[in-house]
């Protein structure tokens, strides 16, 4: 973990090599996150929901409701990926979605089921791959190319990265877990 309130496990880093092993341990963490976000967020009351993780960041009910919004479009980026010849992908506005009036409206369970239900078919997607599979690509506006390799190193660690938001906010305020 690091005390770095922005990025609690560090900055996501660029793997352009994964080999059978570690993309093991990667779709295990993507299986993981759903599960783990449940649990960070179990129990928190609407003023808990409803604080920053940290000063100027998104509150706990955005971050629960952006994590499976952003993995929603990792999941179909990878479908294009597999299905496509190195198709061009969209960006989306993650800031302005994560102040749509949704966020504030719908229950967190919601999103968390929608997260279970996408992480449920993106892993038995993920496990079907071969490696020619996951050197598949895409043309990320801002990334540049992106294999499959780099959406589930990416994604993998975008799940704990706010995962980690929530807990280590709850640590510092010293929130019972349920």
């Amino acid at each position: 973990m690091s005390d770095d309130l922005r990025y609690p496990v560090g900055p996501w880093m660029r793997e352009t090599t994964i080999d059978a092993g570690r993309r093991a341990q990667l779709i295990d963490q993507i299986a993981r996150a759903p599960g783990l976000l449940s649990a960070a967020v179990s129990g928190l009351t609407d003023g808990q929901l409803d604080t920053p993780y940290r000063p100027g960041g998104w509150t706990v009910r955005q971050v629960a409701h952006h994590v499976p919004d952003s993995h929603v479009n990792a999941y179909v980026r990878c479908k294009l990926a597999v299905t496509e010849e190195h198709p061009p992908i969209k960006t989306y506005n993650e800031a302005a979605w994560a102040n749509l009036a949704d966020v504030q409206a719908t229950p967190v369970a919601t999103s968390l089921a929608l997260l279970a239900a996408v992480h449920s078919r993106w892993v038995i997607l993920l496990r079907s791959l071969d490696a020619q599979a996951f050197a598949r690509t895409t043309q990320h506006p801002d990334l540049g190319s992106m294999s499959v390799d780099e959406y589930l190193s990416l994604y993998s660690w975008h799940g704990r990265h706010h995962t980690a938001h929530i807990t280590a906010l709850a640590a510092r305020l010293g929130w019972q877990s349920a």
